[in-house]
């Protein structure tokens, strides 16, 4: 055996989603809420009077509200953590077998709770390379950017530093469009076709994008191409954004006005699809699936149904797969090259 030989490159593969409590509880809730909402990126007001309106008017009430939406949708474990986990157990053995030449790991992170990212960093052994997939379809600096922050941190405190590759997202990948198409296609042929598709993304404050956040362009451009590969007309379809908190404008419209909107309007059965998560989580399965159901039947609307997100739908999966597969085989070429 050559004595210069060496051992197979370590690669740490990582997919990153935002986060969720430890269990549906109150104060399981409040713990997350504190780390979540603490994150200057999620929050810009200044930290001093943010922190005084946090730890005053909002942990002390909102986390037993939000608990009870968590027992809502609660299986086993977290919706979005059960998910995460079952995308990674795809996606490990394929990735292994197809890099053989890697020592090749493949793990889950969330940026708040657990398995947490900073953790998991601190735990690593010496790489080579890590590869970090965040699992948020159009890049934000509220979902996107506290990985890139949490990497930046952990790489100011090593010296022996591995490769670093961050897939940034994927709003318009062909194989991305195809999946959000196919799933709403399948909808269709189970259960019919309403009168409008409603295609509702996670909202962001207006200031944040007049600051130049690209998260909703790329959300535009989500949905529009969806609809082309639908063929859906103008009419037809619609995009939203939910989930808004505080008093300040956020990006329009909003899903819930436009879901009032259309009721008053006459619009008697609407299906929503929500492109933005690539797991189902309490937003997906509660506010927008249960709250904005009610929402709109009590403004005169009858049919309101929720298309689930890609989850673990082949083709979703296999968007990771290629995403990933593009990286691992350039570093491939890199490595033999040595």
């Amino acid at each position: 055996m050559d004595r210069f030989s060496v051992n197979k490159p370590k690669i740490t593969v990582i997919l990153a989603n935002l986060g969720t409590p430890d269990a549906a509880t109150v104060p399981a809730v409040r713990e997350f809420l504190k780390e979540f909402l603490s994150d200057s990126r999620v929050i810009e007001i200044p930290k001093l009077l943010w922190q005084i309106i946090l730890r005053a008017f909002i942990l002390p009430f909102r986390p037993k509200r939000v608990a009870h939406a968590y027992a809502s949708v609660w299986g086993e474990d977290s919706p979005m953590r059960e998910i995460m986990f079952q995308q990674v157990a795809w996606l490990k053995p394929r990735l292994e077998a197809a890099y053989p030449d890697f020592e090749l790991n493949v793990v889950p992170a969330m940026s708040y709770g657990n398995p947490g990212l900073k953790a998991l960093l601190q735990q690593l052994p010496p790489q080579e390379h890590l590869l970090v997939l965040p699992l948020f379809p159009q890049y934000s600096a509220t979902s996107t950017a506290p990985q890139y922050d949490q990497l930046a941190e952990w790489v100011m405190q090593q010296r022996n530093l591995p490769g670093l590759t961050i897939i940034r997202d994927y709003y318009q990948h062909p194989l991305y469009i195809q999946a959000l198409a196919e799933s709403v296609r399948n909808y269709w042929a189970e259960h019919g076709r309403t009168e409008k598709l409603l295609m509702s993304f996670h909202g962001i404050p207006q200031p944040y994008a007049d600051k130049g956040d690209p998260y909703a362009e790329r959300c535009r451009i989500t949905a529009d191409k969806v609809a082309q590969a639908l063929g859906l007309s103008d009419e037809q379809w619609a995009i939203s954004f939910q989930s808004r908190f505080g008093k300040q404008e956020w990006v329009k419209p909003y899903t819930d006005a436009l879901l009032t909107e259309w009721a008053q309007q006459g619009v008697k059965s609407v299906q929503v699809l929500s492109p933005a998560f690539s797991a189902d989580c309490l937003e997906t399965l509660e506010e927008l699936a249960i709250q904005n159901a009610e929402l709109f039947k009590a403004q005169g609307g009858q049919s309101y149904a929720y298309i689930p997100a890609l989850n673990t739908q082949p083709l979703h999966l296999q968007l990771f797969e290629q995403l990933l597969s593009a990286h691992l085989t350039a570093l491939q070429q890199t490595f033999a090259s040595y």
